[in-house]
């Protein structure tokens, strides 16, 4: 077990069986290598957290709950990173971006999913081959964003 001090979850107890591997790490975060997913698996986002880092986390998703027909044809240069596979073990996450105060502005990262070799614990993350997804995919389609940003206006008003 290790423990972490995390900023958003406070102190948390880890197995070490449950850390995930960077080999050379996340674009932007190439120095953090140890990364351990949080939340509760029936949520549609959970938070990719760096052991190394208390107050790094990402917000990730399973790239269906955006996009029900994904296919992001990974490279096989960037599969051959994480080890040998076996398909049944292999979960792609896609990285959330929620601006702060306008989460109905939230975007998930289409081009660039997060694939983890959950029998080996090791991950990278890969540009896909499939050039019809955005960086900032939106995530809400026009009726909900405005719905929440109503909701928001009335809830300034009231409080």
């Amino acid at each position: 077990m290790i423990s972490i001090t995390s900023t958003r979850f406070g102190d948390m107890e880890v197995d070490e069986g449950d850390i995930i591997r960077f080999p050379v790490g996340i674009p932007g975060f190439e120095d953090k290598r140890s990364w351990i997913l949080v939340g509760d698996e029936g949520n549609a986002i959970m938070w990719l957290h760096s052991t190394e880092d208390g107050s790094l986390a990402l917000p990730v998703a399973s790239p269906e709950t955006v996009k029900s027909d994904y296919n992001a044809r990974i490279p096989r240069e960037s599969l051959e990173q994480i080890g040998e596979l076996d398909m049944s073990a292999v979960i792609i996450l896609i990285v959330v971006a929620i601006p702060p105060g306008e989460p109905w502005e939230m975007t998930a990262n289409l081009r660039a999913p997060i694939i983890v070799n959950w029998g080996g614990r090791v991950a990278t993350q890969a540009i896909s081959l499939n050039d019809d997804y955005d960086f900032r995919y939106p995530i809400l389609d026009a009726e909900t964003k405005q719905r929440m940003k109503e909701q928001a206006k009335s809830s300034e008003k009231e409080g």
